[in-house]
């Protein structure tokens, strides 16, 4: 399904099995990176005004309009300007910005925000060049079909990373007839969130209904089919304050 990290276990692949990614392949993730984290901070910021959250500090209302006023330009030219990480850094460290980030389950946003919200510093240098992390924590919408190949233990592999949104499933779900496995990749952190293509849908019951799907579908009868369970360091931090009864009901534990 759609934001499981399907495509951040085929960049693990390429990082263990491949040597990983070359400093000029990193340095292509640079606008990568800096868009994450406009559009992470710009998300809060107009989820603050849905949920009728107020700044801290209410000159920071002076900085969110120039967060809306120097964006556009930084991300068409993939460029972090000083005095746009610097009007993100305040607006970061805002009490208000950070109550909204703590209510992160009632709107999207990106799961790598606090990753690099909290590493502006670095992130904003002149010198800066993305770090195998860095890369591994971008999120790029997965459109289509992704191909890459590795080799482990003498054995080549070929992976298929598809879009998981339900718009993409139609162009991929014909055409794996006769592959050797799937892995079907859930997000344990979805269980309290909503789709983005669908504010009603909860993310944990959209998985549970296509892995259903797949498992009975007339294409993948002799597929193996592999339950990857994804996220479970983001699921740790999230059940201690977001009760899983928000998905599942039934559950007393």
């Amino acid at each position: 399904a759609g934001e499981s990290g399907k495509s951040t276990i085929v960049k693990q692949m390429k990082i263990i099995h491949e040597d990983g990614y070359s400093e000029e392949e990193c340095r292509q993730y640079k606008a990568v990176v800096y868009s994450n984290t406009i559009q992470s901070i710009m998300a809060i910021i107009k989820a603050m005004g849905n949920l009728q959250i107020d700044f801290g500090d209410s000159s920071r209302a002076d900085d969110a309009r120039q967060l809306f006023a120097l964006s556009c330009t930084a991300e068409e030219q993939g460029i972090m300007p000083e005095d746009l990480a610097n009007v993100i850094r305040r607006l970061w460290a805002d009490n208000g910005v950070q109550a909204c980030f703590n209510r992160s389950r009632e709107y999207q946003l990106n799961d790598s925000a606090a990753y690099y919200l909290n590493d502006l510093e670095r992130i904003a240098r002149a010198d800066y060049i993305p770090t195998q992390q860095d890369v591994l924590r971008t999120r790029v919408k997965t459109t289509g079909i992704v191909e890459t190949h590795f080799t482990f233990k003498d054995l080549h592999f070929k992976m298929f990373d598809v879009g998981g949104q339900r718009s993409e499933r139609k162009k991929w779900i014909h055409c794996f007839e006769g592959v050797t496995a799937i892995i079907f990749c859930v997000a344990l952190s979805a269980y309290d969130l909503v789709l983005a293509e669908d504010e009603e849908m909860n993310r944990m019951h959209e998985s549970m209904k296509l892995f259903d799907s797949i498992c009975n579908n007339k294409w993948f009868t002799d597929t193996s089919i592999i339950l990857f369970l994804n996220k479970k360091d983001l699921f740790e931090e999230k059940i201690v304050h977001s009760p899983l009864t928000i998905c599942f009901p039934e559950y007393t534990g």
